[in-house]
């Protein structure tokens, strides 16, 4: 099934209006995609759906005024208005290792009269038996060959190879920005719904990267917590002389380590489980990339928020916490925080403030679409 794209060279979403309805189905988070496709059905991310509308902001606004909580997680409420606005039909919804408000969301959905299909990934990465039991489930909801999947892993292994070789060229060779990167890795939850046209586009920026000078950014630095839901943090970090070599749970969606079936894959993946493995896969990051300073983003309202304090105990590294409530550009007083956080860095020099010593920013009004605040933690 041939999909239709605007024309760019970077990775994009199908034109909507274009796609056969029957065929969509609406993922809420990460999922194995590789079952989606190997049933005949396209994969679409309602999260990448929503944040890349134009009317993202108002989409947040119409949720809130079809009953969704104010106080209430901007990406759920942005994932309702997608599915309402592109009249999605069948949603796959992950109700265990993913946001806690899924399982509410996928009742509405249910009352709208869209078909919702649960996914849950074990509270464990060792239970495996309770894994495949879910990848079974998930396969026979669509009536899909579990081995034909297992075909479609290896299919899509190369497809997320040429995404593993563009996230080196980030940190190795210095060819490939930091929001290249962070829409490349995000992108692999769906593969765009037509992993063809994606391996495309990938193989043809892998050639475009070819030519270019290094990126000359002294600075490097890493974004951990989940994908931020401002729109420019990634140009105005490089614009003030930072290198993001590093997005965690980007990263971790285009599947990152090599493995041998489906189980394997998705035991790997860090996002749904507890903090310690991804803390793991964050200190081998910081290592491997010569990382000297993180960004932590978190999302109003998320449980994840509370990781915040885990991550500061056992991360040796200066972190900057940046809680983002609504889509929208950075304000001014953010900007700010970014950029004493980015000059620290650079001057490596704490300003006599203790080791341990929170600097604290209150909410302003405003922010970003609704405020927020940041925080730094410096520590040796």
């Amino acid at each position: 099934m041939a999909l239709k794209f605007n024309d760019n060279l970077l990775p994009t979403l199908p034109i909507m209006e274009d796609l056969p309805m029957d065929r969509i189905i609406g993922i809420t988070s990460t999922i194995p995609i590789e079952i989606v496709f190997a049933a005949g059905y396209i994969p679409i991310d309602l999260n990448n759906i929503f944040v890349c509308d134009p009317s993202s902001y108002k989409m947040v606004e119409d949720a809130e005024s079809s009953g969704l909580p104010r106080n209430t997680c901007a990406w759920i409420k942005g994932i309702y208005s997608a599915t309402m606005k592109y009249r999605i039909k069948k949603v796959i919804s992950v109700i265990q290792g993913d946001c806690s408000n899924n399982q509410a969301l996928m009742e509405i959905f249910q009352s709208e009269g869209i078909e919702t299909i649960p996914f849950a990934y074990p509270h464990s990465r060792k239970d495996k038996k309770f894994l495949q039991d879910q990848l079974a489930m998930l396969a026979d909801s669509l009536d899909a060959d579990y081995s034909k999947a297992e075909e479609m892993k290896k299919r899509l292994d190369t497809v997320r190879a040429k995404v593993h070789e563009i996230d080196r060229l980030t940190w190795a060779e210095n060819t490939v920005t930091g929001e290249e990167n962070h829409i490349w890795t995000v992108s692999t939850s769906d593969l765009m719904g037509d992993y063809t046209v994606f391996e495309e586009r990938a193989g043809r920026f892998l050639k475009l990267v070819q030519d270019r000078k290094p990126i000359k950014h002294a600075l490097r630095i890493g974004v951990v917590g989940i994908p931020p839901i401002c729109e420019d943090l990634y140009s105005f970090l490089s614009s003030i002389g930072a290198h993001v070599v590093f997005n965690e749970i980007q990263r971790q969606f285009s599947m990152p380590y090599s493995t041998r079936s489906l189980v394997e894959q998705y035991s790997e993946y860090t996002y749904p489980y507890d903090i310690f493995s991804r803390l793991e896969d964050i200190q081998q990051g910081i290592n491997q990339r010569n990382i000297k300073g993180l960004i932590h983003y978190v999302q109003s309202f998320c449980h994840r928020h509370i990781h915040d304090s885990l991550i500061r105990k056992h991360i040796q590294l200066p972190i900057l916490t940046l809680d983002c409530d609504r889509p929208g550009r950075l304000d001014g007083a953010m900007k700010t925080r970014i950029e004493a956080f980015i000059e620290m860095l650079e001057n490596n020099d704490p300003s006599g403030i203790s080791v341990g010593t929170p600097i604290r920013f209150p909410p302003q009004m405003g922010g970003i679409k609704g405020g927020g605040y940041s925080r730094v933690l410096f520590k040796t």
